[in-house]
């Protein structure tokens, strides 16, 4: 089974100096990204085999990590926005 990497620098190339800047100078950015990060580590490990977990916890995982990047894109078009304005 191949396991697919959300992190946000896969999920979104196009965007990656606005995600390096966000990560410098904006602190709640920082710290949803590192979440996310985090959680997306932790699903990967789960679903590689390296941690056994009941179905529902990964599924709690799954949309923990979706609502993190849905706020974290939010944040980069905002930026994005911005920064064209």
């Amino acid at each position: 089974m191949t396991i697919e990497k959300h992190d946000l620098h896969h999920e979104f190339p196009e965007f990656k100096q606005q995600i390096r800047t966000l990560k410098m100078t904006d602190a709640h950015f920082a710290r949803l990204f590192k979440e996310y990060h985090e959680l997306d580590h932790e699903v990967i490990r789960i679903e590689g085999g390296a941690e056994n977990t009941s179905d529902d916890y990964l599924e709690q995982l799954k949309k923990k990590r979706l609502k993190h990047k849905d706020m974290l894109f939010a944040m980069i078009k905002a930026f994005d926005h911005n920064k064209q304005t």
